[in-house]
């Protein structure tokens, strides 16, 4: 499949998250803003890209943390799960107390199952993931799955964190091995992965 736009990632953080910056011409959608703002900003304006939406897979920190920075800067508008709102609220009151500030996070939009998120380069489908998050997503464009903290290379992602819950992040999962084996997994963190090699690998995805 020839794609019509292409992808940014860039590894931020402490916990080396993955933030994808998928453009087509000059258009940009930046997926999971997670740290040192400086950087998203630089790599969007170093190609002469123009954002116009901020996507989030789920609401804890480490996919948040430049969201304020990247969005005031663009004048741009963000999004996330209905689902994960409050968690949103109550983590991100948690990250601006160790900064030494009192506001809280909030989103202009809010994305629920089979949404579509338009966009010049393909339309970006929205898959409700929960379980690591009660609001996690993952993000289905062409054969491209951006999974968040959903599924990694030969893991998933830990629901040992508040709102997680490990039977329904299994269901989630099942949910995605209902997609094509050769669909293209962006993680949240760490290396890319084939959903196909998942299926067979994975010793999560085996136990389904």
């Amino acid at each position: 499949m020839e794609r019509k736009f292409k992808i940014l990632r860039l590894t931020l953080g402490s916990y080396a998250t993955n933030c994808y910056i998928l453009f087509s011409n000059e258009e940009a959608i930046i997926i999971d803003p997670a740290a040192e703002a400086e950087k998203i900003i630089k790599a969007i304006e170093d190609n002469n890209l123009k954002p116009t939406k901020i996507l989030l897979t789920h609401a804890h920190p480490d996919h948040f943390g430049a969201l304020d920075e990247v969005r005031n800067h663009f004048g741009i508008e963000a999004y996330i799960s209905k689902n994960d709102e409050e968690m949103l609220e109550i983590r991100s009151k948690e990250l601006n107390m160790m900064l030494g500030t009192d506001s809280y996070l909030k989103v202009e939009h809010y994305y629920s199952e089979g949404d579509i998120i338009n966009f010049s380069g393909g339309d970006i489908r929205v898959l409700e993931t929960p379980g690591h998050t009660p609001g996690g997503v993952c993000l289905l464009i062409d054969d491209i799955l951006i999974s968040g903290d959903t599924l990694f290379y030969g893991s998933i992602g830990r629901t040992d964190l508040p709102g997680g819950d490990y039977d329904t992040l299994m269901s989630s999962l099942k949910k995605l091995t209902n997609l094509n084996d050769d669909i293209l997994v962006l993680p949240g963190h760490g290396q890319e992965t084939q959903l196909g090699f998942e299926k067979i690998y994975n010793p999560f995805l085996q136990r389904l």
